[in-house]
């Protein structure tokens, strides 16, 4: 891209400012009409956490807690505001909890803009990548509206704007700190540390784990301390949880079931409706295996490229993707994840790997929360095949991304 294609600071402001209103109005619009009904929503659990807190409780050692101890904030400033109500009385709480959340997707889109900027795209890509984000909202439906995954979301996007930006220890201790709210940035931390190993050598590389790691542990060691026995088993509630019924593997053996009659038997655990038996252990194994070798192979096919910021960009998205799709676990939130991830992808394949990232939010809204028990406990013939269609949508997203890395690793190097 020549540099009179590059979008001026105050066309990347503008596109700023038009985004985050028009992430306003989409998240408006999540509160009227069929998005409000059927809601299936989590702020009744973190009313319970964030009133508990306010009762001056301890997490973990007081009361049980599923989310990992940066999560807690997001807890806590909203029970404040509704501080000693019943579990199902959520007015007060649900209202300062949405608050927070869209300012989170705000921050991410600001974070996502510096990241265009750093890396000297075209005007018209910065307000497409944009406003595309400020939309996703809509394509996904009301889920965006209970969750707390845009805390992550938007810890990952600075974490990125900083790593573009020249800033590699911030953008290390963001990613850490982005592993104390919900563990799974710490897929991008090998990419991070690569980036930095091939722009400021292995010294700088080495320090910027160890603050990463120093922000994990000046955030998870006190409450280690308090009660390490509720710490852990917070993190083995995550990592012990059986074949989600939204996997893939899941909606492998659902479309099995009724076109080959397999039997699948289904259970509710960890939070979640699963499936159980000697198949879906089985290909809960697969999916991690596969899902822990696809990851290692993006993160050593950037080590050995050209370790250029558009390549970070890249492998980052196509980690993040690859996590989500081949996990054992496929929550209607995950997609929240990719949200400001992947449309900074650029190029045609960029634009291809958007419009299935967007094809797959719409797939996710067939369901939920509308017919979701009808998948989860009846297993739905029709809504089985649009979840594979779903899944397989994701898996087409980390193909598009995959041979972009490939790709990357064979070509000359990006400018820096």
């Amino acid at each position: 891209m020549s540099s009179n294609s590059q979008a001026s600071d105050r066309s990347v402001v503008a596109a700023s400012f038009a985004a985050i209103a028009l992430f306003v109005i989409s998240w408006t619009l999540l509160h009227v009409g069929f998005y409000k009904h059927k809601q299936l929503i989590d702020t009744p659990v973190y009313q319970r956490y964030g009133n508990a807190i306010s009762d001056g409780k301890v997490p973990y050692r007081d009361f049980e807690l599923e989310y990992p101890p940066g999560a807690l904030p997001m807890f806590a400033l909203p029970g404040l505001a509704d501080p000693g109500k019943d579990q199902y009385v959520t007015t007060g709480f649900r209202r300062s909890f949405e608050t927070i959340m869209w300012l989170c997707g705000a921050a991410a889109l600001a974070a996502m803009a510096v990241v265009l900027r750093a890396l000297r795209r075209s005007t018209p890509n910065v307000w497409a990548a944009l406003c595309f984000v400020a939309i996703t909202p809509l394509l996904l439906g009301s889920v965006v509206l209970s969750r707390f995954d845009l805390w992550p979301a938007a810890i990952v996007a600075a974490a990125l704007a900083a790593l573009v930006s020249g800033r590699l220890r911030l953008g290390h201790a963001l990613l850490g700190l982005g592993v104390t709210a919900k563990l799974y940035p710490a897929v991008l931390l090998p990419l991070g540390v690569a980036f930095v190993w091939k722009r400021a050598g292995r010294r700088e590389a080495l320090a910027c784990l160890g603050l990463a790691l120093a922000v994990i542990a000046a955030v998870f060691v006190p409450f280690v301390i308090l009660s390490p026995g509720g710490v852990w088993q917070s993190l083995s509630v995550q990592l012990s949880r059986p074949l989600q019924v939204e996997s893939l593997g899941s909606a492998l053996l659902l479309v099995g079931h009724h076109v080959f009659g397999l039997a699948v038997t289904g259970e509710t655990s960890h939070g979640s409706q699963n499936l159980g038996g000697g198949a879906a252990d089985a290909l809960a194994v697969a999916s991690t295996v596969v899902q822990a070798a696809l990851l290692l192979w993006i993160w050593a096919s950037f080590a050995r490229g050209p370790g250029s910021r558009e390549a970070l960009v890249r492998s980052s998205a196509a980690t993040l993707c690859a996590f989500v799709a081949f996990g054992k676990v496929l929550s209607p939130q995950f997609p929240i994840w990719l949200f400001p991830v992947v449309p900074l992808v650029r190029g045609r394949r960029g634009l291809l790997a958007s419009a299935l990232l967007a094809v797959a939010l719409v797939l996710t809204q067939t369901w939920f929360p509308f017919r979701y028990f009808r998948l989860a406990l009846n297993f739905e013939a029709g809504l089985s095949w649009l979840l594979l269609a779903r899944d397989l949508t994701l898996v087409a997203l980390v193909a598009v991304l995959v041979v972009t890395v490939r790709r990357t690793t064979a070509t000359r190097p990006e400018s820096p």
